[in-house]
């Protein structure tokens, strides 16, 4: 009779962390943050025109645009290119992608973004579709401390 080999667990479901954005993109990100309310969008866009697949100045984006075609256009391509990223990483499809890790926050802030853009022009299926992403890579997203 053959017996068959024990296939070893490995601990459970797998997470994937981003690698932190380059320090120059990070400085960009936070002098735009810095400027007057007036001028932060501007200074926001050279940013994410200057670092394209910083995810972080997109989600940004999305969340100060006034007008919700607007956000969720911005939303949009952070989520994508936040999944771009995450594929860079070694994402392939599942597992975790936690807020714990503040690298990972970019994304998870443009998906959210995405799920609150798509229910505000009515794209019901869209926003339950980012709901349940979000809590599939971070079960504790309603859960998460806010920064």
């Amino acid at each position: 009779m053959a017996t068959e080999a024990a296939v070893p667990f490995t601990g459970g479901i797998p997470e994937t962390s981003l690698p932190d954005a380059p320090g120059q993109a990070q400085g960009a990100l936070a002098r735009a943050l810095a400027q007057p309310e007036d001028e932060r969008k501007a200074a926001l866009a050279a940013v994410a025109a200057t670092y394209p697949r910083y995810v972080q100045a997109w989600a940004e984006l999305a969340e100060i645009a006034t007008d919700d075609i607007e956000g969720y256009a911005y939303a949009r391509v952070g989520y994508h290119r936040g999944l771009d990223a995450l594929r860079g990483a070694g994402w392939r499809g599942s597992g975790y992608v936690r807020w714990r890790y503040p690298s990972n926050r970019g994304f998870l802030r443009a998906l959210d973004q995405l799920r609150a853009r798509a229910a505000a022009i009515g794209e019901k299926d869209e926003e339950d579709r980012c709901f349940l992403f979000l809590h599939q890579l971070d079960p504790n997203w309603d859960k998460r401390e806010r920064d």
